[in-house]
């Protein structure tokens, strides 16, 4: 059994009971960094088992390595440094798999923003060159659902600008360090974040979310500007004046 596990994402509280009792049982556990992945396991009193690394630029070779430990009826748990796995097609090979749930920054940041979430795409991280950033930001313009994504710390002041610019003065969140002793999540319009975060020096983990292309999330927008209680006494004259 191949068991995709989701681990904390700051928290280590925020492990699960069935994620403790994988972790204990497999023999071997393939993670991003075997030292992270040992500081959890000994935080939570587990036994070190084998690990192996399987991270970036190896996915192929410890990808291999994996599959010959389940080829011997070994089972294996795949887990990162913090939230939710991903592995290429291990069906392909008749690999039974069972995804373990937890922690997730993407969720943790969209209800934390207070934004929709009915609809929302989670993209990663999006490109470090201005043009390339723009456009990136240009394909976003017109949809209708939120927007999630992964950004350095060092870079979010001049990400937030460029949605500014490019998806106009609509509603976002910030979210720091999730889960952690400093989290904070920092809620506004794009122009004020954008200033807001291009004279700080932020630090530790960022997501962030923004709002889909809906008036009620923009500056000044229908919602802002005509209340619906507003509308409805309008509309009360103007059946009172016929």
């Amino acid at each position: 059994m191949l068991y995709i596990v989701a681990t904390p994402i700051g928290n280590l509280e925020d492990l699960t009971p069935r994620a403790r009792r994988v972790l204990g049982e497999v023999p071997v556990i393939a993670c991003e960094d075997t030292r992270r992945t040992w500081a959890l396991l000994s935080a939570c009193a587990i036994s070190r088992p084998e690990m192996i690394s399987y991270r970036e630029g190896i996915e192929q070779r410890a990808g291999e390595r994996l599959l010959s430990e389940l080829a011997a009826g070994r089972d294996v748990a795949l887990c990162t440094d913090g939230g939710y796995p991903g592995v290429s097609d291990p069906a392909q090979r008749g690999i039974e798999v069972q995804v373990i749930p937890g922690p997730s920054a993407v969720t943790v940041a969209l209800v934390s923003s207070g934004l929709s979430t009915s609809s929302y795409t989670f993209k990663g991280y999006p490109p470090r060159k201005s043009g390339v950033l723009r456009r990136f930001f240009e394909e976003e313009r017109d949809m209708p659902h939120t927007l999630v994504l992964f950004e350095s710390p060092h870079r979010i002041g001049k990400t937030l600008a460029a949605a500014h610019a490019v998806l106009g003065d609509r509603e976002a969140a910030v979210c720091l360090e999730l889960t952690k002793k400093f989290e904070r999540v920092a809620r506004g319009f794009l122009g004020d974040l954008a200033r807001d975060f291009a004279e700080k020096h932020t630090r530790g983990e960022v997501t962030l979310v923004i709002a889909g292309n809906n008036p009620k999330f923009q500056r000044g927008g229908p919602a802002a500007e005509f209340p619906e209680d507003a509308e409805e006494a309008e509309e009360g004259v103007q059946r009172a004046e016929t």
